[in-house]
């Protein structure tokens, strides 16, 4: 079970990480039209590439972190349901052995 939640997650995280990388490829201002001042001469980049990499990283993170938090949180509340199933399961029933007549 452990084996098939971790390729699960791995999976979650790859295509999660596919996708920022999309936004990144996407937002990169590289074309070579662009570039071009009128003259012909090339523009001196922007530094706002590298701060805005920066802070796709950054949301990236604290997305996944988030998404790992609200994981564990789960896991929990799930395991705490099977322990509170499992108690009750061997709960004794004083009613129920009265009614078999097992009781003295």
């Amino acid at each position: 079970m452990r084996d098939l939640l971790g390729v699960q997650w791995l999976r979650f995280l790859l295509f999660f990480s596919s996708i920022a990388l999309q936004f990144v490829s996407g937002l990169s201002k590289d074309s070579s039209d662009s570039s071009k001042g009128v003259n012909g001469e090339k523009k001196s980049k922007s530094t706002g590439n590298g701060s805005m990499i920066a802070v796709i990283l950054l949301v990236t993170v604290a997305a996944l972190a988030l998404s790992f938090f609200l994981f564990k949180i789960w896991q929990k509340k799930k395991r705490d349901e099977q322990y509170a199933r499992l108690l009750k399961l061997f709960e004794e029933d004083d009613e129920l052995e009265l009614e078999l007549g097992l009781q003295d």
